[in-house]
């Protein structure tokens, strides 16, 4: 009764193609130049960009630390003056 009625597959014929074996694959185009230097290029750039954005990260964090350092440092004083100031 809750059991949902699934539709039949429809029935796919069957069709047999015929591909001659007797051809042979073409064979691949030698462009002449290697292409080992345009391959270093690119690792060399990926490497560049992976040291180039680790440094500046880094960069960011250090003054990010900074920039708290400083506020934490700014507050006591603050409050340093201040409490001499009520005395």
């Amino acid at each position: 009764m809750f059991r949902p009625k699934l539709p039949d597959a429809p029935h796919v014929p069957s069709i047999t193609m015929h591909i001659p074996q007797d051809h042979a694959p073409a064979p691949a185009h030698s462009a002449g130049r290697p292409i080992t230097p345009f391959v270093s290029v690119g690792v060399g750039a990926v490497v560049a960009v992976v040291v180039v954005g680790v440094v500046l990260t880094a960069l960011l964090a250090a003054v990010a630390v900074s920039a708290i350092s400083v506020a934490v440092a700014a507050v006591v004083l603050r409050s340093l003056v201040s409490s001499t100031n009520k005395r």
